[in-house]
């Protein structure tokens, strides 16, 4: 088989269909179910197509403002991106000025409030990072001064309607940059529904970094290397998963972050299939084409981006060929791309390993 390239995971997508405002209700999206045929309905259809029994894993991360903008000392501007938080004073960013500041450098936030930061130093984690630290607790420097952290491919200003949009009702959890998407749909009437049915809701969280929007640079797979970022799985979740497996149900990832957070929690060994451990790690899992998936059974996802890692994970769980049709008929039935866009709905290809590699 031939192994498979950056490039294979290109697509021509009109500019119209990258969604730049939500839909006018969470649940109004459109859902393609792959099947076969391919199915073209709405989200509200989920509930047609999840059994009594099954349990859906949401990743609870919620968003934080993390974009501050900032003068230095000279007057010259920042903008400044928190990409993790460290403790309550300190957190690691990426900063986008004309010449990087040194270590020591405090920066102007609001004048009014004399609320400032001060940069420590360039962070152990890459280059392009700095360590700052706050003279107020992080939090609540963010909430009063930050801006949602929209996706570049939103053109417009964050507004108040993206403060509550782009984040899940569910979200409890502050840390990442950008909203697991796949959980956007969800409203608390389509929550209830769920549970009348007697589908089961676990939770994981992982913080999704700065780098979910860095790009592949390299042609050959083999010498990409993912970005970590934090992840937790609770006993409970654990325990409800290995529930699940006894009585011979589903394990649904709601987004490729809860997919990743469980594929990197599998437990291996004899009697251990599908079965996760719990507590917290960094995880860097990259899935492509030929990755083996030992957790998630079926995948709620949005559509991605050409060339993204997060392509490749689908094409992973689907199977290559399969993605390039359900891609071609997406763009053909003109639904929404990206963040705000609409959703897919898709079961694991039990042959996916093995039509390319």
């Amino acid at each position: 088989m031939t192994a498979l390239r950056l490039s294979d995971f290109d697509f021509a997508l009109p500019q119209e269909l990258i969604a730049q405002e939500p839909a006018a209700s969470r649940s109004a999206s459109r859902l393609l179910v792959v099947d076969d045929p391919f199915e073209d309905r709405g989200f509200k259809d989920l509930l047609d197509l999840v059994h009594p029994g099954d349990i859906l894993v949401f990743n609870n991360s919620k968003v934080i403002p993390a974009r501050l903008k900032g003068t230095k000392p000279t007057g010259g501007q920042v903008e400044i991106l928190v990409e993790r938080i460290i403790d309550t004073h300190h957190a690691i960013a990426l900063m986008r000025v004309s010449k990087k500041p040194a270590p020591g450098t405090q920066i102007l936030i609001d004048a009014k409030t004399e609320t400032a930061i001060t940069v420590k130093g360039r962070s152990q984690r890459s280059e392009d990072l700095f360590e700052i630290a706050f003279d107020k607790p992080v939090l609540e420097i963010l909430s009063a001064h930050g801006e949602v952290p929209l996706p570049p491919y939103i053109g417009h200003a964050p507004t108040l309607q993206d403060r509550d949009r782009y984040q899940t009702v569910y979200a409890q959890c502050p840390g990442s940059v950008a909203a697991p998407t796949a959980g956007l749909h969800f409203d608390f009437p389509m929550l209830e529904a769920l549970n009348r049915k007697g589908i089961h809701r676990a939770e994981v969280t992982l913080h999704v970094g700065i780098g979910t929007f860095a790009p592949v640079r390299t042609e050959n797979l083999d010498q990409h290397r993912m970005h970590a970022e934090r992840c937790e799985v609770p006993q409970t979740t654990a325990a409800a998963i290995a529930q699940a497996r006894k009585a011979g149900n589903r394990v649904i990832a709601v987004g490729t972050t809860s997919l990743r957070a469980l594929e990197s929690a599998a437990i291996e060994g004899d009697g251990t299939d599908g079965l996760v451990r719990s507590g917290s790690w960094e995880t860097n899992l990259f899935i492509r084409p030929g990755y083996s998936f030992k957790v998630v059974d079926s995948l709620l996802t949005n559509f991605h981006l050409p060339k993204s890692t997060l392509l490749m994970l689908v094409a992973a769980f689907i199977g290559y060929d399969r993605m390039k049709k359900v891609y071609r008929h997406a763009i053909t039935q003109r639904y929404r791309f990206f963040s705000y866009g609409d959703a897919m709905f898709c079961s694991k290809n039990q042959l996916a390993n093995v039509d390319r590699i």
